[in-house]
């Protein structure tokens, strides 16, 4: 498996030869944070176009075809139309607040965007702590969508933000129960560490039933932690509107827009990342042949396909089941959800304890 960190220290060892290691330093940062810009667009644009054609296979349609190739240009005549559309003022709303909540959970979902591991070498935020960074920055976004829901003076607006503050506010205690089962069976919060003790083996195989539990306990709330359906109420069009973004218009809602992509990648990419082995390979023991063929596929390849599959569970549940009222999606959370996430976390313990996983 190739390590990128020789790379980036080759490229730091260069800048520091020419010029002082607080401008080379400064000039990474830079460079870095305009790549991480960059691979934030990009994969809200794959993110929306697999959206648009996985929803169509599902309903037996073809989805956008018209402009470009397979309908391929279809987004970027979209993104062209939400550059160019007013941003309507609205009259007695809280005008910093209301322009500054898409901001915030642009803001939330970058810094979560910022701890995944593409690849070995490739971590951009590659904490000691990093799953505790992790739930930190995505709690932020929460504070972004109350903001937005009260800033707006829109009764509907307020509705919807109560309902997905709730929501997501609930459902992340499980989602960190599901991190914290992989934590507990790894004795590590760092995210290339939970990838290297998966080389003899994905967690979701090796690490026996709770961490198959886990990972189906993570996946519910992940989907719900974005606000996608069945658990979209907030956003629920037929009864709100457009939740608590009712009163946004053009990139304003563009980014709120932007952001539920690139979380719902941010949660297949953890789930890929601490439950499927991250970058590394599929081996199986005793084919050694097979193995070695593995290897050589490149680890961001692993990554991504990893991660563009959960995104497709994601995508699978969202058109099969029916939108869900705000009492059951509570019920299933507290009542269901947090007592088998805390059953499984003390049973992977037994485990660790006892040396009963794989």
């Amino acid at each position: 498996m190739f390590d990128f960190s020789i790379v980036t220290s080759w490229i730091h060892e260069l800048l520091t030869s020419v010029m002082p290691a607080g401008l080379a330093v400064f000039i990474e940062c830079v460079v870095i944070g305009v790549c991480l810009m960059l691979a934030y667009a990009v994969i809200a644009i794959i993110m929306i176009f697999m959206e648009r054609k996985v929803c169509a296979a599902f309903q037996c349609r073809l989805g956008p075809v018209r402009v470009g190739p397979w309908g391929t240009l279809q987004l970027f005549a979209d993104v062209f139309k939400m550059l160019i559309k007013e941003i309507i003022t609205i009259r007695h709303a809280d005008k910093f607040l209301y322009n500054l909540a898409p901001y915030i959970v642009v803001l939330s979902s970058i810094l979560a965007f910022a701890c995944i591991p593409v690849n070995k070498g490739m971590e951009i935020l590659d904490f000691n702590v990093g799953v505790f960074f992790l739930m930190a920055a995505s709690s932020i976004g929460i504070v972004g969508v109350l903001l937005a829901g009260w800033s707006s003076n829109n009764k509907y607006s307020l509705i919807g933000a109560m309902r997905s503050g709730a929501q997501m506010i609930s459902y992340e205690l499980s989602v960190g129960l599901s991190i914290l089962t992989i934590v507990v069976l790894t004795d590590t919060m760092q995210f290339s560490e939970i990838v290297e003790r998966q080389a003899d083996g994905w967690f979701i195989f090796k690490g026996h039933v709770p961490a198959v539990i886990a990972f189906i306990i993570y996946l519910i709330a992940g989907n719900a932690e974005v606000n996608r359906g069945p658990f979209d109420l907030p956003e629920a069009e037929s009864e709100l509107t457009a939740g608590y973004h009712t009163e946004y218009s053009g990139m304003h809602f563009g980014l709120f827009y932007v952001a539920e992509f690139v979380n719902l990648f941010i949660v297949s990419a953890i789930a890929a990342t601490i439950f499927l082995g991250g970058w590394m390979p599929l081996h199986i023991p005793g084919l050694d042949g097979f193995n070695q063929v593995m290897d050589y596929i490149p680890g961001f390849v692993w990554f991504f396909a990893k991660a563009l599959f959960v995104v497709w569970l994601l995508m699978w549940i969202k058109w099969t089941f029916p939108r869900l009222r705000i009492d059951q999606i509570l019920t299933l959370e507290w009542k269901y959800l947090v007592p088998i996430g805390l059953v499984n976390l003390l049973l992977m313990v037994m485990c660790v304890v006892f040396g009963w996983h794989f």
